[in-house]
This record gives C-alpha cells, structure tokens and sequence, in this order.
C-alpha cells in the first residue's frame, strides 16, 4: 500500500534509520511453519552508507527519461505460423499422450509448451497435462484452474489434436494408478533434454501397443536444440498463444494495472479502504507508467542459495537446519565462500539490494513500482529499506480489496499467474534474482520487445562486498554495468532454452 512521504530528505533518512532499528527489535522472520524453521530476528541494513545517499539521491530529468523509454524497434518481430510443417494435421493420431508436471507456474508453462512439441513429434493427440501438487508451495491448482482450455485447444487446433479428459476406455489412467507399481504404459526414463528421435524410439511403440503413453516426469524432458522449425515455433505458439489465462486472474490483473497507471486514490494503513475503480475516469487522467519487481526472495530461495544474508549466527543455523530438513545438507556451491559465490554472481539480491540498484539505475522515490512475490523471507523488516526508498510500492494486497482475491487466495500459482499478467503489462521488469519467473519474462518480454532489466549479478556482488564505496561511484559503475542489460535482444544459443531466447526459432527479421 502506499505511504506517504516526509517533507524533506533529512527526515526521509531518519525515518529510514528509525524504521529499520524498529524493525530489527520486534519483527521475526517469515516462516514456513514453528515446527519448521525458527524465528530469528531481523537482520540489520548491511550497507547503510550507500542506503542514507540513496534516500537523498537526486535524479536527472535525463536520467528518469532514459530509464523509461521505450526500447527501440530491434528488427526482429514474432513469427510462430507453424504452416510450414511438412505434413497436414493427420486424421487418426498414433495415440493418446499424457504428461505429469512438477515445479511452479514457470516450470510447468514450459512443460506444457513441450508436451505440444512432443505431440506433433509423436502424432499423438494431448491429453491436457496433469499439474502436480507443489511440494513447496502446497498448491493444487490444475491447469483448468490456471489456463484458458478452450482457447487453448482452439488455438493448437490445426497442429494438434488436444481434449480435456480421456475416453472411458481409458479412464484407468490416472495419476494414482502410476503411483502404485510399475506400469508398462509409463514412461519413467525419459532423460533430461532428450531429442525427438528418444521419442520416436522409446514412446511411439508404447503408443502403438497401448493407445496411451504416460511421461512422468516430463519437465524439462524435450530437446532444445536440432529441433525442426515447424517445431520451435510451434512451442513458441503454445507459449505466447495458446497459454492465456484464465477470466477471473485476467480481470483481477486488468484492475490492477488499471490502479498503476490511473492511480486516484491512496489507500488507508491497514489495509481498510482500498483504490477506487477509475475505469470511468481513465480518459481524463495521465497515464503512469510503472515497473514491475519480481522480488524471488523466499526461505526457499535463501537456503538453497548457501550465501549469508546478514542475519547473524541466528540467521545461519535456521537455513542450515532448513537446508539439512529439505535436502539433507546438500545445498549448491555450498563448498564456496559467500564472498566467491558473490563474486561469481550466484547469491540472490537482498530487497536491500535490489532497491539500490534500482535507486542507482534512475528511479526515483516517485516511481510506482509493482511487487511480485511470494511470502518474503524475514518479512516486513527485510523490505523495510525498499519500501523506504520506493514508497509509492504496491502488491496484489495494497491494490485489491479481500473480496477480489477471494479466486486466488492460498493458491501459489494463480497468484504468481497474476503476477506474470501484470508484469507483461508493465513498462519495465525487473528479477531480483534468476530463475524460472525471470527466463519466462525474459522470453516473453523479448517476444513483444518490451523493456527487461537482468541485474549484473558479478558486479552487484564485487560492488556490494565493497564497504567503503561511495554513493557516486556506485551509481556510475552501475549505470555502466546495466547499459546492455535492459532488454536488448540476444540470440539463441546452443543448450539454452527457446523460452527464454525465442530468436531466431521464433521471430523474424523485419
């Protein structure tokens, strides 16, 4: 929710340093459960030189121009028309194929778009995929739940047959009958990134013999790379095409961005009185523009990273025995130094962090930025300082009123679908961090050439270990470090993922 502003720097600085010693006395840090992961208490600023210069940094009016326009038209343009496959849609397929998904919203949209390719591959006809409960999250939403299935079969219609159930004559399978025993109809080995002639070898049989051919797991399981055309871009028409979401998330993100770029009133502390609806009023207002900021700072996150956060001894036990409860000890780059993992750009961006980069790049305390997030780990003392510094924040709870979210309340995904909504929606993106969020932004924004700010993690981490570094210093070597990093299309390469670099597979120059 928004706050309003002090009535000069000096008290801005006081309130932060107010704010934060607060903070840091009486707030625990968010928690998955008590039985879980202790309450620690909340971590001091870890650069409060740099965070005092912030909050009374001044910036151009060249430099807020530069930071909001547009990008350019780069010469490429999408291009996804899968009429160039070699044959028509078959009349009869091979069979009837079924995936099973894990991981989060962004993982499982990827396996979707590869269940599309492998049904082409295989002639096969899709059975809408089977979205697994996630572990982390505790979300069971399916894909009905979250997409469009109508306009998702309409879309595929001439390129694959796809249908929301089974015939009765295969109702058998289902995902408990594979979690039983051994089924011949289950695929179990399919190995990671495996080509299209895998397929061919190991799956086509089983679907001539059975009818069906079960993939569990599936995700990341398809090729990237010496794929057909016809192929790629039929992935990228089930991405950027056939997956839309479905009416309540698009309405609840319409409001949303509606409240960010038409921002008439300012809700109460608490979370009482929300914005009005100004849809009425739309033409008589400026427009704002407005980033969006994928935060990607959860418990998860932090244990897996291996890196220190700052929160003290407290702070390392808890994600040690969070580490040792989830994955037994085994934790990434755990062999390295939390300076060499900064160093080699592999620690997740504090919120402290990120608000001063963000600080540094050109916006200012007047920007309205968009919060997408899960529960942040240590909570309202660890955003403390980004709120401080970008106090125009929002977030789903601050612009919609209990009743609008009633669809998406306790659900992960379709609350990180709205998110993904309002972020296609905004002038710029930005990821905290790397991951499955931010190469689906990534891709997606290159698709329609809007603006994408990937942090220079390397160097936040040299700059950030730097202590005695000084705020201008800071802002030029950051300015400097984020010149090409602010959607600037890169091709494709091989072994990397065409949904996060959709060209050339997918787009076409002119």
């Amino acid at each position: 929710m928004m706050r309003s502003r002090g009535g000069g720097a000096a008290a801005a600085v006081s309130v932060l340093i107010f704010s934060i010693l607060s903070l840091t006395l009486v707030t625990p840090f968010a928690h998955a459960s008590s039985s879980m992961f202790s309450e620690v208490s909340a971590p001091k600023p870890r650069h409060m030189n740099l965070l005092k210069s912030a909050v009374l940094r001044q910036i151009s009016n060249e430099q807020k121009s530069d930071i909001w326009m547009p990008l350019a038209n780069q010469g490429w343009k999408p291009c996804v028309d899968s009429s160039t496959a070699p044959t028509p849609l078959p009349e009869n397929s091979q069979g009837y194929l079924q995936v099973f998904l894990d991981g989060g919203l962004n993982q499982q949209r990827m396996g979707i778009c590869d269940a599309v390719a492998l049904a082409k591959i295989l002639n096969a006809t899709l059975v809408i995929p089977y979205l697994e409960l996630n572990p982390v999250w505790k979300d069971s939403s399916s894909f009905m739940d979250i997409y469009d299935v109508d306009h998702f079969i309409n879309v595929l219609k001439d390129d694959i047959p796809v249908v929301k159930d089974l015939p009765e004559d295969f109702s058998w399978s289902t995902r408990e009958y594979y979690s039983t025993a051994i089924r011949a109809t289950r695929i179990k080995t399919a190995p990671l990134r495996a080509s299209a002639n895998w397929y061919l070898e190991n799956v086509s049989p089983i679907l001539e013999s059975y009818g069906i051919a079960a993939i569990a797991p599936f995700s990341h399981r398809l090729d990237f790379d010496n794929m057909p055309k016809y192929i790629q871009r039929l992935r990228c028409k089930a991405n950027f095409q056939a997956l839309s979401f479905v009416p309540h998330i698009r309405s609840l993100g319409d409001a949303l961005v509606s409240r960010l770029r038409y921002p008439l009133g300012q809700s109460e502390a608490g979370g009482v009185k929300y914005l009005n609806e100004v849809t009425e009023t739309q033409g008589k207002q400026r427009v704002a523009k407005f980033a969006v900021l994928h935060l990607r700072f959860d418990k998860d996150m932090a244990a897996h990273s291996a890196c220190d956060f700052g929160g003290g001894k407290a702070e390392k036990l808890a994600l040690a025995k969070y580490r040792q409860l989830i994955w037994q000890g085994r934790v990434l780059n755990s062999q390295f130094t939390d300076e060499e993992l900064r160093n080699q750009g592999r620690c997740p961006l504090t919120p402290e962090e990120i608000g001063l980069l963000l600080a540094a790049l050109g916006f200012d305390n007047s920007t309205r930025l968009y919060l997408a997030s899960h529960k942040v780990f240590g909570g309202e003392a660890r955003i403390s300082a980004l709120r401080e510094l970008f106090p125009l924040m929002e977030d789903k709870k601050s612009l919609a009123s209990v009743e609008e979210r009633v669809n998406i309340k306790g659900k992960a995904s379709l609350m990180s679908a709205v998110d993904y909504y309002v972020s296609m929606h905004s002038d710029i993106f930005v990821s905290a961090s790397p991951g499955n969020m931010h190469n689906a932004m990534v891709g997606h924004r290159t698709y329609q050439n809007l603006k994408t700010i990937r942090p220079n993690m390397a160097l936040l981490g040299q700059l950030f270990h730097n202590k005695s570094i000084d705020w201008s210093n800071f802002q030029k070597a950051v300015v400097e470090g984020h010149r090409n990093r602010q959607g600037q299309l890169r091709m494709r390469n091989l072994k990397q993922s065409l949904y996060t670099y959709p060209a050339p597979d997918c787009m076409c120059q002119g």
